[in-house]
């Protein structure tokens, strides 16, 4: 059933999504990505190939070590290994991490209308923010992002499926069919979030790292498709 904007105006629990959602974040490690792909120079192998070896291996690495930047390196240098049938070398080492410099120095950089829009919801709703990832990581991310004075809780898990969702609302004691997870990954922020009783704003980012897409059913009412975050102040 479709929740119209009239009831979507009175107070509602707002779930935002950090990266690619309140900031972008995975448009650098694709730059990396490609730097990476470039300076391995396959003899047989093109960009695309290579790019599935590396994908096979971050979704395995995913599982086993979660998320983030640290991961991220290991998974390049397994991929060195496997398609160069050897341990990395230090001096390959060293260069990975020297590619991978834009990673820890990237700053925080808003999408467009974030916090002009967040400062308006958060005199309707109530907000909460939920992002998975390295801890550490995640948390300098928040600390920097001047963001956080609008969210009444924000919460840094390892993963984003059914149970995390049923476990913010036991947490925060609101009713799921009252509240709606925004962000824009299909796997990790629309579709568990739907398993799990609440509504959900999908709002697409062209730089959606690939192991987070997945497919939504377009007659589901309960999902709403937004093109840019601060189309919110239409609909909230």
């Amino acid at each position: 059933m479709t929740v119209g904007v009239a009831a979507r105006r009175q107070a509602q629990v707002l779930i935002f999504d950090a990266d690619d959602t309140l900031w972008e974040n995975n448009v650098v490690f694709e730059r990396v990505i490609d730097d990476f792909l470039g300076w391995l120079d396959h003899p047989t192998l093109d960009r695309a190939a290579l790019r599935a070896v590396l994908d096979d291996i971050e979704r395995a690495n995913a599982v086993a070590h979660g998320y983030g930047s640290k991961v991220f390196l290991r998974s390049l240098a397994e991929c060195l290994e496997r398609l160069r049938e050897r341990p990395a070398t230090d001096s390959e080492r060293q260069e990975i991490d020297r590619l991978a410099v834009a990673l820890v120095e990237h700053q925080v950089e808003l999408m467009p209308g974030v916090a002009d829009a967040l400062d308006e919801l958060a005199g309707r709703h109530e907000l909460l923010l939920l992002t998975k990832g390295d801890r550490e990581e995640q948390q300098r991310k928040l600390d920097a992002c001047g963001l956080l004075h609008h969210f009444g809780t924000a919460h840094i898990v390892a993963e984003k499926n059914v149970d995390t969702y049923r476990w913010l609302t036991r947490e925060h004691g609101f009713a799921p069919d009252g509240a709606w997870m925004i962000g824009n990954s299909p796997k990790s922020d629309i579709l568990p979030a739907r398993a799990a009783g609440l509504n959900a704003v999908f709002i697409p980012n062209a730089n959606t790292w690939v192991l987070e897409d997945d497919e939504l059913d377009p007659t589901d009412g309960g999902v709403l498709r937004l093109a840019a975050f601060r189309d919110l102040l239409r609909h909230f």
